[in-house]
């Protein structure tokens, strides 16, 4: 182990997560998919909490692509179902815990109800100093680059600028979450090597990290320890979990 001592400041600002692998860890299981589904809730819990007390800045997870809605339609209902519970049962924590939510991705599809809840959960955590927890729902990372570039043509049109003045930086500020830093580490579950349409712009120069454990298999160490291997391979330090752990504050 190595005997350096690091600040928070090594930590990425950032974290991004695909969660997959819940079908299957549940067909292993015995059980239906669904069952995977409703599992990943307690990952999704810790993973959270452990971002929080490392005060990760913004933690983003991708819920559900926009490429989902293929996915059996009992399927899709109970994810729905199932958004909708989680989201009306943990608010109030995220709340209490000085977390900000934020729904991330084209909600437009979803149903009247769920549409008002996410605006009410947003509301209500809005002003929170905490992390960020971005929740990728019908989100797809050719969407929000091609929201971004019609929202700059329509100014273009409008006569509010002139296609010279369109730069990187101005991209970056009509994506979604353009307040928060670019993703310094994307976390995926369940062995797959690929990043299936997330975060594309925001993912450029992040760190790829692919575990073969399934998402609701996925906790507290599974976390640090990717942090761990973040630190070692962006700082060339000997960082483990176990100092990672020392970082962490009490709950």
């Amino acid at each position: 182990m190595s005997d350096f001592q690091f600040s928070p400041d090594l930590l990425p600002q950032h974290i991004a997560v695909i969660m997959d692998g819940n079908g299957r860890w549940a067909k292993r299981q015995g059980k239906p998919r669904i069952y995977g589904h409703r599992q990943a809730v307690k990952a999704v819990r810790e993973t959270i909490a452990t971002a929080s007390r490392l005060r990760i800045k913004a933690i983003t997870l991708f819920a559900f692509s926009s490429e989902n809605w293929k996915r059996p339609e009992e399927e899709v209902r109970v994810l729905m179902d199932l958004f909708m519970t989680v989201l009306t049962r943990e608010v109030k924590k995220l709340h209490k815990n000085n977390l900000r939510l934020q729904i991330i991705g084209d909600k437009t599809r979803f149903s009247e109800g769920l549409q008002k809840k996410i605006a009410a959960a947003e509301e209500l955590t809005q002003h929170n100093t905490g992390t960020v927890i971005n929740i990728a729902a019908n989100y797809g990372g050719k969407w929000d680059i091609t929201e971004a570039v019609k929202s700059i043509a329509n100014n273009v049109a409008a006569g509010q600028l002139h296609p010279d003045e369109i730069s990187e930086s101005m991209i970056s500020q009509h994506l979604s979450m353009s307040e928060l830093p670019d993703v310094d580490l994307m976390i995926r579950t369940s062995g797959e090597r690929r990043i299936s349409n997330f975060m594309l712009w925001q993912m450029a120069y992040a760190e790829l990290y692919f575990t073969d454990l399934c998402w609701p298999e996925f906790n507290e160490q599974a976390l640090l320890e990717a942090i761990s291997w973040f630190i070692n391979r962006e700082r060339r330090f000997g960082c483990t979990s176990e100092q990672l752990q020392a970082l962490m504050i009490k709950e």
